[in-house]
């Protein structure tokens, strides 16, 4: 997915994966219900368990270093690929067959693939190659989650011995919930206390004076990039609500990421039971998304996935055309529906073309200027 959006859309990406951490989960209801019996609410493996049993919703503090140990283990694994030869770029043609090589979505990253190869065949003939220049071979990745179990977050955080700043040492990035943003709240005093670059979820019910004082509260400094906004509004509210706090921000010259989540504004239960996220409707969110900052002349500055490398059946639509009636197949998840492989890869393709775009446009807006 990096490839195609750094190649097609021609600019450089950061990668942030939601995951070596991700085990908490908000929960809109306390308790839930089955049959008449009443249970608390399954919060997460680093809390409870998903079955619904007594013994098995019982809050377990021993799980949060069960999760610890997990998320160390993952991290390793993650260095190992990123650093051990996985992410070179001369692989791209065996990531296709591995991936997704029976989709729509993998015949076209198989011709962006013979692009790249070329590119990297006349690097070589100029003497840039994967021994001098280990961009070509090694990935920069970074890992996030919410930082919404404040005890496990709390028991991570270290001070650096250089700067005497704190820094929360469960992930590179934590990021504060829709739920969980009151400016007034524990979890925005923890957040502001931590160096570690923060992320907001704003949905549309956020009010941008409310926006404002976060951001003061969270970034200070206005530091660029210590503070990224990331927008849940859903594909009906994208178009309406993303432009009044986008406006509000930029007319206070606020430093900020904007990036856009539209996988949590747009679940929905399906006919057959199953929480789906359509896929039309996730795209047409970052459709709007980027929209709103080319009229408002802002940058749209990143995109969300919840997605998985299997070949699940949890979001319906996209190239395959999977249909409600499908979800059954492989519904693998215990919290959210997540994208699999060839629908990720589709919607790599739509915001390269979408940043392409963009960029066109404000080249053609500079040009205008002079």
């Amino acid at each position: 997915m990096t490839v195609v959006l750094m190649y097609a859309g021609g600019l450089p990406v950061v990668k942030v994966g939601r995951m070596a951490g991700q085990f908490a989960k908000p929960r809109s209801a306390p308790f839930e219900e089955q049959d008449g019996t009443s249970l608390p609410s399954y919060r997460g493996d680093i809390i409870n368990r998903m079955v619904f049993e007594k013994s098995g919703r019982e809050p377990d503090p021993k799980r949060m270093v069960r999760a610890y140990n997990q998320s160390a283990s993952t991290l390793n694994l993650l260095r190992a690929f990123a650093l051990g030869g996985y992410a070179d770029l001369h692989s791209v043609h065996r990531w296709t067959k591995d991936f997704v090589a029976d989709s729509p979505a993998g015949e076209r990253f198989a011709e962006l693939a013979g692009r790249i190869t070329e590119a990297l065949t006349f690097m070589d003939a100029i003497g840039l190659t994967s021994d001098n220049v280990p961009q070509i071979k090694e990935a920069s990745f970074f890992t996030s989650h919410e930082a919404l179990l404040l005890p496990y977050e709390r028991a991570l955080t270290r001070q650096d011995s250089v700067t005497g700043q704190w820094y929360d040492c469960s992930a590179h990035m934590l990021w504060i919930g829709d739920r969980t943003r009151q400016p007034d709240g524990a979890h925005i005093e923890f957040a502001r206390g931590i160096h570690n670059p923060i992320g907001l979820k704003c949905g549309p019910s956020l009010d941008p004076d409310e926006l404002l004082r976060l951001i003061d509260i969270l970034n200070p400094e206005n530091e660029p990039g210590r503070l990224t906004l990331i927008a849940r509004m859903g594909a009906e509210q994208v178009g309406k609500a993303l432009p009044l706090i986008v406006r509000a921000v930029a007319r206070e010259g606020r430093a900020v990421v904007w990036s856009c989540d539209p996988m949590h504004g747009n679940t929905i239960k399906s006919a057959t039971g199953y929480k789906t996220r359509p896929f039309e409707r996730i795209l047409a969110e970052v459709r709007g998304f980027f929209a709103v900052h080319e009229a408002e002349g802002t940058h749209a500055g990143g995109v969300h996935f919840e997605m998985t490398g299997q070949n699940v059946t949890e979001c319906t639509g996209g190239a395959q055309a999977i249909s409600e009636h499908d979800l059954a197949a492989r519904y693998h998840t215990h919290c959210d529906p997540r994208l699999n492989a060839s629908q990720s890869l589709e919607r790599a393709f739509l915001v390269a073309e979408a940043l392409k775009s963009a960029r066109a446009g404000s080249e053609r807006r500079i040009a205008a200027a002079q």
